[in-house]
């Protein structure tokens, strides 16, 4: 199985991508893994101009379509999410609302193959649960119109460094036993 692991925060080094090596090094003894972060692709915001309702494609060309290529090779999408005030960080806001084209709710609509996986991680500095469902919601919303199965979500709250991290891993190993 092929699995496209997602950081989803600007940040390179930090919690979240703490997370997605764990992930990573704890599925690649099952797996052939992939890991990606946000801020390696460049992608220009939604122009909102609607012309991919009528062509499937975008107008505009950026590295969209690179993140896209990741999506098409993974039969399991695993994003990995801090809470930027409540929600997804903006940049992978951007992304989702740039892959427009391959939502299923027009026609025509471009289609990533049939019988993908998807799967969450959440994270937040605070203690409250309700940040970690709001990018649930978000995320799995967005794979929905993917035709992309959810399939398993993970919340962690109080962390906001990767120190913290550490202390959770026996919760993300088992999370990841689950895939």
């Amino acid at each position: 199985m092929n699995v496209l692991v997602m950081n989803c925060s600007p940040v390179r080094n930090g919690a979240t991508a703490e997370i997605v090596n764990i992930i990573s090094n704890c599925l690649k003894q099952r797996y052939d893994v992939r890991r990606i972060c946000i801020d390696d692709f460049h992608i220009s915001f939604c122009k909102g101009c609607r012309t991919c309702h009528n062509t499937a494609e975008c107008v505009q060309h950026d590295d969209v379509d690179q993140i896209m290529e990741h999506y098409e090779w993974a039969d399991a999408i695993i994003s990995v999410s801090p809470s930027y005030w409540v929600d997804i960080p903006g940049q992978f806001k951007v992304f989702i609302d740039r892959c427009t084209p391959w939502c299923n709710t027009h026609e025509p609509h471009a289609a990533l193959s049939a019988g993908k996986k998807g799967y969450v991680v959440a994270l937040r500095t605070g203690t409250s649960m309700k940040e970690c469902e709001r990018i649930f919601e978000s995320i799995e919303h967005f794979y929905g119109h993917l035709e992309v199965a959810c399939c398993d979500r993970l919340g962690l709250c109080s962390v906001e460094f990767k120190d913290a991290v550490e202390q959770r891993k026996d919760e993300i190993i088992e999370f990841c036993n689950k895939i």
